[in-house]
């Protein structure tokens, strides 16, 4: 097993259509409005940005998204990562009664020297640090489509 290889998937019901949902996660620059462990989305150009996220845990990971897929018709957002997490995370977006099933998966390596050195011990760790986060994007994607 590679210690510092992670594969996450979620799975996010939510109160707006397909078309609704899509829109809002196609303008990561948005997303520290509603996901607070989003700290920053910087642009580079069209199709890729650099982010910084931070969870509970005391430290950031920072990593350049470039787009990979753009395809609304088939509700599926997917972008390539480098820096401190390599790797990818790919959105695919269903109907699902009057919302929306939302699908994230992501596979990376961490590449972030103290996350590789606490690898073993803080696997657990760095795993319920991730599950948190996407909890608190969901509630803050769900709280932002209402607003809107």
């Amino acid at each position: 097993m590679e210690w510092t290889h992670y594969r996450f998937r979620s799975r996010w019901r939510l109160p707006a259509a397909p078309a609704v949902v899509y829109d809002a996660l196609e303008r990561a620059e948005e997303y520290p409005r509603w996901w607070p462990q989003v700290r920053e989305v910087d642009r580079v150009d069209d199709t890729s940005g650099v982010i910084r996220i931070r969870s509970l845990l005391p430290y950031d990971l920072t990593f350049t998204a470039r787009e990979v897929r753009r395809d609304p018709a088939a509700g599926v957002l997917e972008i390539a990562m480098t820096g401190d997490l390599e790797g990818w995370a790919r959105w695919t977006l269903t109907a699902a009664g009057t919302g929306t099933l939302a699908r994230y998966d992501q596979e990376v390596d961490v590449t972030k020297p103290l996350m590789r050195r606490l690898a073993v011990p803080g696997r657990p760790v760095f795993r319920a640090n991730h599950a948190l986060m996407m909890r608190a994007g969901r509630r803050g994607l769900t709280a932002h489509l209402q607003a809107v």
